[in-house]
């Protein structure tokens, strides 16, 4: 065969797989049920699981078709690898797929951080479940740590977006609101791409969006516990979850932490840590809080508010991302959203690093995780459990 003929050969067979696949509801709902149970290694192993699935094995997407949704789910806020799920689902089945695969990839960790929760507010008072976390806090700063440096080499593409996000940082340090941070960022990246391009591109007002920022603000401003409270803090952030799992972390500290006082710095890295020893979305942090605040009440609230936003964003999404992509001005605002993410966790990072590293010990644990982490590519999952081991040998043993 022709070596220009090859192309067009693969390019038939892979339509031809992808017409031909097609999985019922009952397919979908196993699929990602099984990948909602075993998907440890956040979003990069869950991405790679799920190309492998609806890709290679079952042939439901082209792979161009797979880096399409995989590109559209890092347009758009929310955990990246659950909205790639439920546009897998969307594809398959319409508006019905896309709330069985969301709902199936969510459900697996949500019962077992729910379950974790209800342990760790029947013994979390206990000197060994304090121990076992002594040992993961340090494991989760240095995921944390790391994430900011990986995230940085890819989000700080010029000088100036390096002065933006030294800017986030000096105005999130000094009490500004989170929302407010991401949108400056997108603001100001927006109008220095029309100063260069100097063209007369209409960009939504600073005061507009101070306005939707204060709506925002104001809904959540209450220190009174109640689950209407809860629903609207979980949707904001779930609304406006720019940059991957740990800006969570972020607007979680600002939110539940600082504002409102529901829960302490040490409750956060807890919920945080559970998010990651458990399988699927770390976003699954918000159903462990939610446990904690309010009981199983608590936690279903929490969850569907979390995730809500996204299902929303997938379903009326689809049309509009080709023209984000291919939009000069949307794609610098993004820059600059991304940026301000970066911001919010290096900053959330050295907070709660003062509550997780008390010690030579834990100083250690935090580097050497660091180091396995970076160099290595240790699962996280296995570093935490070690942590776990370590903290509890040290109750033990007392050393």
């Amino acid at each position: 065969m022709p070596p220009q003929e090859q192309p067009l050969v693969e390019k038939s067979q892979q339509l031809q797989l992808a017409s031909r696949g097609r999985g019922s509801l009952i397919e979908l709902a196993g699929l990602f049920l099984r990948l909602g149970t075993i998907a440890f290694g956040g979003p990069p192993s869950h991405i790679a699981m799920m190309e492998d699935e609806v890709v290679t094995r079952r042939a439901w997407l082209t792979r161009e078709q797979f880096l399409d949704f995989l590109g559209a789910a890092n347009l758009i806020p929310g955990p990246t690898s659950t909205e790639l799920a439920i546009y897998v689902g969307r594809t398959q089945a319409g508006w019905v797929g896309l709330l069985v695969a969301g709902s199936c990839f969510i459900l697996p960790s949500s019962i077992m951080v729910a379950t974790l929760a209800w342990l760790y507010m029947r013994y979390g008072s206990l000197p060994q479940m304090a121990g076992f976390f002594y040992g993961v806090k340090p494991v989760v700063i240095a995921l944390i740590v790391l994430a900011v440096v990986k995230l940085a080499r890819s989000a700080v593409k010029s000088v100036w977006l390096a002065l933006l996000c030294l800017l986030a940082v000096l105005a999130f340090s000094l009490g500004l609101n989170e929302l407010l941070v991401l949108a400056g960022g997108a603001l100001v990246a927006g109008f220095a791409h029309r100063f260069r391009s100097n063209r007369d591109r209409r960009l939504p007002s600073l005061p507009a969006l101070l306005k939707l920022s204060g709506l925002y603000v104001g809904a959540a401003a209450t220190s009174t516990f109640s689950l209407a409270a809860l629903f609207l803090v979980f949707l904001k952030i779930g609304a406006i979850l720019f940059g991957g799992g740990y800006v969570l972390i972020a607007l979680l500290r600002s939110n539940l932490v600082a504002r409102l006082g529901w829960i302490s710095e040490r409750q956060l890295l807890d919920a945080i840590a559970m998010g990651q020893v458990t399988p699927g979305p770390i976003s699954t942090a918000a159903t462990f809080i939610g446990f904690i605040v309010g009981g199983l009440p608590g936690a279903t609230v929490a969850t569907i508010a979390m995730f809500l936003p996204a299902f929303l964003f997938v379903g009326v999404s689809g049309p509009l991302i080709p023209r984000l992509r291919r939009s000069p001005l949307a794609g610098t605002m993004l820059d600059g959203v991304n940026v301000a993410a970066l911001a919010l966790i290096a900053v959330v990072a050295w907070q709660l690093s003062r509550t997780a590293i008390v010690d030579w010990i834990t100083l250690v644990v935090a580097g050497i995780s660091l180091l396995l982490l970076s160099r290595y590519r240790v699962n996280s999952t296995w570093l935490i459990l070690a942590g776990a081991v370590l903290g509890a040998a040290k109750f033990w043993l007392h050393f």
